[in-house]
């Protein structure tokens, strides 16, 4: 692989406990596309690539400008060398620290324009959470690290585009959190989002929050008083979006190409339709930072972590999609 023109894509390990390591070493041995480097923790990679008798050889580096982008190469920025001291599929605070500190060197990376974006690896809440650290996820810590406050989680694959209005929240929560503004920066988003991706006139289908979108309020009034208005005010502002429609059905006819992302009111209404897709094939989007950022559709997989079995094919698909989006936003 040639020098880029480009600043590379930058990709966090995640929790070392978890499958973000073994994920990494296996992208590298297969072959990546694109240039790009992992943050993470050399000594940790090391034990991966020689417990799979993998061909990698680690280029440590200390900047991404000492990247070598051959292949066989896998460059790593060493933020930590926790070696043996943690252990696969264990809950433990060093290693919630660690995956915390690969992404707040990322987000610097990106801020300063080194990297044109991150891939990140998953990590655990649980660990970082006996580490002091109270994000309850990816999301939220980039959204504040980079002060953005507009700014919502995508999930996306080949067949599906879905944004969503609340993210990490108890259910119960969830109706008082569905307001006119939200819903209507939502839509804004999913605008913003589909542009990444060189699509400039979506189609966007807003989900009611209710079943059956609320039956004309027989079964709650959010759409009627809160998500129908937001949805009268974005197309006053432009934007070709419709809806509420109902959840049971709003994936299905976005699947088949009669829009190009849905708004989704709450977390599993919008993630369980990506995901039974096939969480290989799918990719996690924030949208509205200021630079790219991508992420496996899944989680650290602590029950087989360290066994040899886990795939990248989700983080490949991450890091694709990522360049993709590079791409498009520098036509």
């Amino acid at each position: 692989m040639s020098a880029p023109l480009a600043p590379p894509l930058a990709i966090t390990m995640g929790d070392p406990n978890g499958i973000g390591p073994e994920l990494c070493v296996k992208l590298f041995a297969e072959g990546v596309d694109a240039p790009a480097f992992v943050i993470g923790d050399g000594t940790v990679l090391q034990r991966e690539i020689d417990h799979l008798g993998l061909r990698v050889r680690l280029n440590t580096i200390d900047h991404p400008q000492e990247c070598l982008f051959q292949d066989g190469v896998m460059n790593v920025l060493a933020v930590t060398a926790l070696g043996d001291a943690i252990h696969p599929g264990a809950i433990d605070a060093r290693a919630g620290q660690a995956a915390f500190d690969y992404v707040d060197r990322g987000i610097a990376l990106a801020q300063a324009g080194v990297v044109a974006g991150l891939v990140t690896a998953p990590l655990a809440k649980e660990s970082m959470k006996k580490a002091g650290i109270a994000y309850p996820g990816h999301t939220e810590i980039l959204a504040d690290k980079t002060g953005t406050s507009d700014f919502a989680m995508m999930l996306a694959n080949d067949e599906l585009r879905v944004i969503l209005v609340t993210i990490h929240v108890a259910l119960k929560d969830v109706p008082a959190l569905i307001t006119q503004e939200r819903v209507l920066k939502t839509i804004r988003l999913a605008a913003l989002a589909c542009k990444s991706y060189g699509i400039m006139e979506p189609r966007i289908a807003v989900a009611g929050l209710n079943p059956h979108a609320g039956e004309n309020g027989m079964f709650g009034h959010e759409e009627i008083e809160v998500i129908a208005p937001a949805i009268s005010t974005a197309r006053a502002e432009g934007f070709d979006a419709s809806g509420p429609y109902a959840g049971d059905t709003i994936f299905m006819r976005a699947r088949k190409g009669e829009f190009d992302i849905v708004v989704a009111q709450y977390h599993d209404q919008g993630l369980i339709p990506v995901k039974y897709l096939g969480i290989e094939q799918g990719v996690n989007v924030t949208v509205g930072l200021p630079f790219i950022r991508t992420s496996v559709d899944h989680g650290t997989a602590f029950d087989i972590a360290g066994r040899g079995i886990a795939d990248p094919s989700s983080l490949r698909y991450a890091l694709t999609q990522a360049t993709r989006m590079q791409k498009a936003l520098a036509r």
